[in-house]
């Protein structure tokens, strides 16, 4: 029998949480469902969920302060919940390393779709472990491998998610190709994916916080079109 994936649902709106708790257990996931920031943080280490569906707005500690505190030891694929539709709302929630934003009210059949399509994006690591190609690109001082999803930066490891690894790695093995936002969209996040291109730059923004720009290479910006891995000759 092949075990279900687990979702953690966290919205103190118990009616929304059991509606979304049903769809997904139409799809043949488990959920579990808690209505507060502290509870959330315990769930994650007893129900060890393969991902976690988060409102923003909880009673004590918040959806953003969730995030945090989970990505301070953990990649388990977030997808942020709210009512606000503000860019910076957006904008924070990736910015903390939720890998995906809805609003509500959402439509179901989309809520479904991008939980599997996290999903994927998020089985990718495992994936390349079966491949017989090693999937690594190395240059001065930078290690990215995408088969054991591993980066190497100074000669220390740097905790990364996986669609930041996978940008980096992308971009890293094309070096000194131009791609738009919208090719970086499509590669990385995939046709799927229903968002818009400020979901690069705040990657690429991430991306330049943990990998510093080196005399041999640098992340590039090219105004008016997109990114490139520039190697310095």
């Amino acid at each position: 029998m092949v075990n279900k994936q687990k979702i953690l649902i966290v919205d103190d709106d118990s009616n929304i949480a059991e509606l979304i708790s049903l769809y997904l257990t139409k799809e043949c996931f488990d959920t579990m469902i808690v209505g507060d920031g502290e509870s959330a943080l315990v769930a994650v280490k007893s129900f060890s969920p393969n991902l976690i569906l988060l409102d923003l707005m909880l009673p004590g500690i918040d959806g953003y302060q969730v995030c945090r505190e989970v990505r301070s030891h953990s990649n388990i694929p977030i997808i942020m919940l709210s009512a606000k539709g503000e860019i910076f709302d957006k904008v924070l929630g990736l910015e903390l390393g939720a890998d995906d934003y809805m609003e509500k009210p959402f439509d179901s059949k989309e809520l479904v779709a991008r939980v599997k399509a996290v999903l994927r994006r998020y089985k990718a690591a495992p994936a390349a472990k079966e491949q017989p190609d090693i999937k690594c690109v190395e240059y001065p001082d930078l290690i990215v491998n995408q088969t054991n999803y591993s980066v190497i930066y100074n000669g220390k490891t740097v905790d990364m998610p996986p669609k930041e690894l996978e940008l980096l790695y992308f971009l890293a093995s094309s070096p000194n190709h131009v791609f738009t936002r919208e090719q970086l969209l499509d590669q990385i996040w995939g046709y799927e994916y229903i968002g818009d291109t400020r979901t690069v730059d705040v990657h690429i923004k991430r991306l330049r916080e943990k990998i510093k720009d080196h005399e041999s290479w640098r992340i590039a910006t090219i105004w008016g079109i997109g990114y490139k891995f520039e190697v310095r000759q």
